[in-house]
């Protein structure tokens, strides 16, 4: 069990929430990228127990802010059921390679995987009334996105949401917002199975998840309504920043791993 005996303050924890609940709105993310580091780094909370804490507050964060994208029409929710049961089934084989596979090369994978991204959100630009065309293949090809998905979760650590959302605009042709909105949604399922997994084993603060998603939720429907305010390239501008303030972050990471070697 981790100790949890000095807790942080409430007003930092809702400062916390407050951001991750704008940027989830926004970008059609957990915010998981934000909030562990700032509880890790910030307020010096174990890295287990600030992942686990995380998971816990996306939850609510995700059901308010799929439920304004949903309520604006922006959801799909076929395309989300099935990234949801791959995500599911993905996120427990992450967490068993995650002793068994060299990380690091998947890191760097990723890392890679996230500039082309960022390149792309600067030549791709959905329309607003984009839809996936549902097909057969296209079913299976969402539960395979869901499933790996769900590996790169497990293995490190990242949201669903930084993974899905670029994939559903440019390969399944879905507008930014059904995409944003659809993987909020997906995400629903995988926090609550790791809550409840990470509870059993204690890697759960549930005093400062409340405060952290109580914070988000209040906040997670003005940044979608802002992402429909504003025109999908500056939309796709803004999330290229963040994207690249991820991959900035988790370079500079492997750097000072490298150093302190």
């Amino acid at each position: 069990m981790n100790d949890v005996s000095v807790r942080p303050h409430a007003l930092p924890l809702i400062a916390i929430g407050i951001l991750g609940g704008l940027l989830s709105g926004l970008f059609g993310i957990g915010g998981g990228t934000i909030i562990v580091p700032a509880l890790a780094l910030w307020l010096s909370m174990p890295q287990k127990l600030s992942a686990g804490t995380s998971v816990a507050a996306i939850l609510p964060t995700a059901i308010v802010g799929a439920t304004t994208y949903a309520l604006q029409g922006n959801v799909d929710w076929l395309a989300a059921a099935l990234l949801a049961v791959g995500i599911v089934v993905g996120a427990q084989v992450g967490s068993h390679l995650l002793s068994k596979l060299p990380v690091s090369a998947i890191q760097w994978g990723f890392i890679a995987f996230l500039a082309v991204v960022i390149v792309s959100l600067w030549f791709v630009v959905p329309q607003r009334d984009d839809q996936i065309t549902m097909t057969a293949l296209m079913g299976a090809l969402l539960v395979v996105v869901g499933f790996v998905t769900g590996i790169l979760s497990g293995l490190l650590g990242v949201g669903g949401g930084v993974v899905v959302v670029p994939i559903l605009m440019f390969f399944f042709g879905a507008s930014d917002l059904i995409a944003k909105g659809t993987s909020l949604l997906m995400m629903i399922p995988g926090s609550l199975s790791g809550t409840i997994g990470n509870f059993k084993r204690g890697n759960v603060d549930l005093r400062a998840a409340a405060y952290i998603g109580v914070a988000a939720s209040v906040c997670v429907p003005f940044g979608s309504m802002f992402a429909g305010w504003i025109d999908p390239l500056w939309g796709n501008i803004a999330f290229s920043a963040y994207l690249a303030f991820i991959a900035t972050q988790m370079l500079v990471r492997k750097l000072r791993g490298r150093a302190a070697k």
